[in-house]
């Protein structure tokens, strides 16, 4: 299942969180006069009233996406977009762009950019990150282990997989976001943000042992590129890819965990389908709960969703006993917490994220920050306990990463307090 082959070969970030921003809109018929194709084309879902309508509108338009049973996505431009409105068989929206919403830098000392570090490295300089030593609960841990036949889907900027601590792992690398299709073997990440998140979650040292360590270095690796190189896309782009990632799982009866470090300040239907879709089929997805912290009721889609565990990032200092939930880490609601019971817009799921250190595009190594980074220990670790109980459903997993969050409460940092709570959730799950 290691080692990336053709036969197999197939299919913000809130952690970054993903700030929804329209790019103009659709239209009626394939205008070719110079007026029309002048103008700028941007990414619009069009839902027609029934089949024959949608049929109709297929043979005008270039499909990218079929999501919905009457609907598709395709590019217009604004003539095109205003006309089709007129329709009264059709609605027609613009899809939303989401982009990487960055960290400031007076909220921590690190920020989620490729610049934001000054140590990027050839070398690894550690093998075993600090929160990879806490999520083991092991300060002397020197090397993990775990996660084998379990799939971690990582939907971001794509991933360097043939970076030496990723390359034994990649089964698929596909991008979502230059063709009607997923291209596969391509999801050259250019970025950083992806093959950093991929890094946490299944890294595995490298053949010679001498690089870095995720939570489940023997986990499979499915690279999804839904964002391109400035942290930027579609969200039917991510739909599809959700979507495809389940259709995966059951066409080759694997179990999959999604693992989702991007997200929106609001609630996409093309995308929140795609996560109810994919947790029907089985799979586990795991999002960043966002960056924008410290205020209540700040968590990003799809991580606010009842379907996706939403991840809170924790810094490696102590307050109160335990952790401290950043500053820049988004929060749920307290009226909604002490009650164990997850509803949307709550935290499930507090993990390392500040000055997290990982496998970077270059082939090099880079610290950064965020629910992003957090996103991907939860993510490793759900594969490590899957694979230890490969029976169990991706239900009985979740419950079984609750039960692990409740016995680490989290007490540190703005709203963290006894129990569950909405800045950290249950708390802080862990190997052992």
């Amino acid at each position: 299942m290691k080692k990336m082959k053709s036969t197999l070969l197939g299919l913000l970030l809130a952690g970054s969180i993903i700030n929804p921003a329209y790019a103009t809109t659709v239209n009626n018929s394939e205008d070719y006069s110079e007026n029309n194709i002048n103008q700028e084309k941007f990414r619009v879902y069009v839902e027609a009233n029934n089949k024959s309508a949608k049929s109709v509108l297929k043979s005008q338009y270039s499909i990218r996406w079929e999501l919905t049973e009457n609907g598709f996505s395709t590019d217009m431009n604004e003539k095109q977009f205003e006309a089709l409105q007129k329709n009264k068989n059709v609605t027609v929206t613009k899809v939303p762009v989401v982009t990487l919403d960055t960290i400031d830098l007076e909220k921590d000392n690190m920020i989620e950019s490729k610049k934001s570090d000054f140590a990027i490295t050839a070398r690894a300089s550690q093998q075993i990150p600090w929160g990879i030593k806490a999520i083991y609960n092991n300060s002397t841990l020197t090397s993990t282990s775990g996660g084998s036949g379990i799939n971690i889907a990582v939907l971001d900027t794509g991933a360097n997989t043939t970076h030496t601590d990723l390359v034994n792992n990649v089964e698929q690398c596909k991008d979502f976001t230059t063709a009607t299709t997923p291209t596969n073997n391509s999801c050259t990440d250019k970025n950083g943000h992806g093959t950093h998140v991929a890094g946490t979650a299944l890294a595995d040292g490298g053949s010679d042992k001498s690089g870095v360590y995720g939570v489940a270095p023997a986990a499979d690796l499915w690279a999804y590129k839904v964002l391109n190189d400035k942290g930027s896309g579609y969200s039917d782009d991510i739909a599809a890819a959700i979507r495809h990632a389940a259709d995966q799982s059951t066409s080759t009866g694997t179990k999959t965990i999604i693992s989702m470090s991007l997200g929106s300040s609001g609630n996409d239907s093309l995308i929140s389908s795609a996560v109810n879709y994919a947790y029907s089929k089985g799979v586990l997805v795991v999002a960043a709960a966002g960056n924008s912290g410290y205020s209540e009721g700040t968590i990003g889609y799809p991580g606010a969703l009842t379907n996706a565990i939403a991840v809170a990032a924790l810094e490696n200092v102590q307050q109160n006993g335990t952790y401290r939930v950043a500053n820049y880490s988004s929060r749920g609601y307290g009226s909604t917490d002490g009650d164990y019971v997850i509803q949307q817009g709550d935290i499930e799921i507090s993990a390392p994220g500040s000055s997290v250190y990982s496998t970077w595009y270059n082939g090099g190594y880079n610290t950064i920050s965020g629910t992003s980074m957090a996103t991907p220990h939860v993510s490793g670790l759900a594969a490590k306990i899957w694979a230890e109980n490969p029976s169990w459903s991706h239900t009985q997993l979740r419950s079984n990463l609750q039960t692990r969050a409740k016995t680490v409460d989290i007490k540190g940092g703005y709203g963290a307090t006894t129990g569950d709570d909405y800045a950290s959730g249950f708390g802080f799950a862990r190997v052992q």
